[in-house]
């Protein structure tokens, strides 16, 4: 076998690889010998058909297969002997590719397009000066953080007015032209309603402000603006929702309105748990601080990793074989038109030039990740899911097991280990660059995204 690689430039290249008959010719024949063992063909007893025949109906197909096997088997071989950084994978190469005849050919010749990374030439100290971003803490932020976890830990009670949030529960009662309760009209006790499903602005002022006993005349489809809610609201079949046109008489059962959670020590110990050593409303605010301070650090982190990752793309000359990855993108993305391409391909190569740069920065700092990183990183996950549904004290053990369900599924365990790498290549720009800090408001930050 010989496989020879020429270099057209830099970053793009063509790998011949010729397989000769001696390479494959004793594994054919075995093949072909098991198959005349295994075959049973009309005429013939298991075991007895002629070589001639087996090599007539079989040996084309066992040929190609086993050409393809060495080709890749060795295509891949020399590439990680060679220790040939590629970009995407190799392509054959239509226009230098010999015609492949394997009745006829005893040799045979296969031709790549290859594309080789770039040279990283990235110099990591303190010539390069990147923003970070720090956002201050001020009242109002403090106020609309306590205002939100009332609400989440707030409830509904039982009030006496119908408000523009609240919920009532009223029966309904047909109506005929003249205001008149249908005897056998539609009726509906004690429906649950929420106001905020009265779309109707007349139909919700003619309600707030009513309490319990009282009653107001509505069109309940005008009212809500939904033909299939009133099906269920009267417990009236479809088809009979679909041409109602009557007014109703609503009589105020009960009343249910919103209440913020008070702030005291039973909203603490639902915030932070049973054993919390929040107590005081002092506490409450140092402790808001530090959580607020801790997620805006988070934000300060993505914003200098948006800028850092902008900077080192930006100050790093790099060559791309272009045309190539277009050609690649195409052929692993059958879907994607040449217009598509085109369009996305600025975005794409930002994208591969920082994968390219960060990867240099891996292989040369020696960076790693381990097992015990990556199930500290999978908790923090499993943590962010809790505290998405305000759950924020949440049992180690229960952590654990939430971590490794996760690291069960290979691509959660990749995504996560990628993203490891990811803050440690951070760190490290963060520790060698000159770092201008600047202290911003929360407008002001948000401002850098517009």
């Amino acid at each position: 076998m010989k496989i020879n690689r020429e270099n057209i430039d830099h970053v793009n290249a063509t790998i011949r690889v010729v397989i000769e008959k001696s390479d494959y010719e004793k594994n054919v024949a075995d093949k072909l010998r098991e198959y005349r063992h295994q075959v049973a063909l009309p005429g013939f007893r298991p075991g007895k058909v002629p070589a001639g025949i087996i090599q007539k109906r079989f040996g084309k197909a066992i040929l190609a297969e086993e050409v393809n096997q060495l080709l890749t088997q060795n295509l891949t071989n020399y590439l990680r002997d060679e220790k040939i950084n590629l970009i995407g994978d190799p392509l054959p190469n239509a226009e230098l590719q010999p015609s492949i005849d394997f009745d006829k050919d005893s040799d045979f010749e296969f031709v790549f397009d290859i594309a080789v990374s770039p040279e990283i030439n990235l110099n990591l100290d303190d010539s390069q000066t990147i923003d970070y971003y720090k956002i201050k803490i001020d009242d109002q932020m403090v106020g609309e953080n306590i205002e939100q976890i009332r609400s989440q830990f707030g409830k509904n009670v039982d009030g006496t007015e119908v408000t523009k949030d609240a919920y009532i529960r009223a029966d309904f009662a047909e109506l005929d032209a003249e205001g008149n309760e249908l005897e056998e009209g539609i009726r509906a006790e004690n429906v649950l309603l929420s106001m905020d499903h009265i779309t109707d602005e007349e139909s919700q002022n003619n309600l707030v402000g009513k309490t319990i006993g009282d009653s107001v005349v509505m069109n309940p489809v005008t009212a809500t603006g939904n033909r299939h809610e009133v099906g269920h609201m009267l417990n009236i079949s479809h088809e009979a929702a679909e041409t109602l046109e009557s007014n109703f008489l609503c009589t105020i059962k009960s009343v249910q309105v919103f209440e913020k959670a008070e702030v005291n020590e039973e909203l603490y110990k639902q915030l932070f748990g049973e054993e919390t050593e929040v107590t005081t409303e002092e506490q409450f605010v140092e402790k808001l601080k530090e959580n607020i301070s801790a997620s805006l650090a988070n934000n300060s982190k993505q914003r200098f990793e948006v800028d850092a990752r902008k900077t080192l793309v930006n100050s790093v000359p790099m060559e791309l074989p272009e045309e190539f990855l277009k050609r690649w993108l195409k052929e692993t993305n059958k879907e994607l038109t040449d217009d598509k391409i085109e369009e996305d391909f600025d975005d794409f190569r930002e994208d591969l030039k920082w994968q390219l740069i960060k990867n240099s920065i891996i292989n040369q700092n020696e960076i790693r990740v381990s097992e015990e990183e990556t199930m500290d990183m999978a908790k923090s996950v499993a943590l962010s899911q809790y505290q998405q549904y305000g759950i924020y004290n949440v049992a180690d053990e229960h952590l654990e097991s939430f971590a490794h369900r996760i690291l069960e599924k290979e691509e959660d365990r990749e995504r996560i280990v990628r993203r490891i790498f990811e803050i440690k290549v951070f760190d490290l720009v963060r520790e060698k660059v000159n770092i201008s800090e600047k202290e911003v408001t929360a407008d002001e930050f948000k401002a850098l995204y517009e």
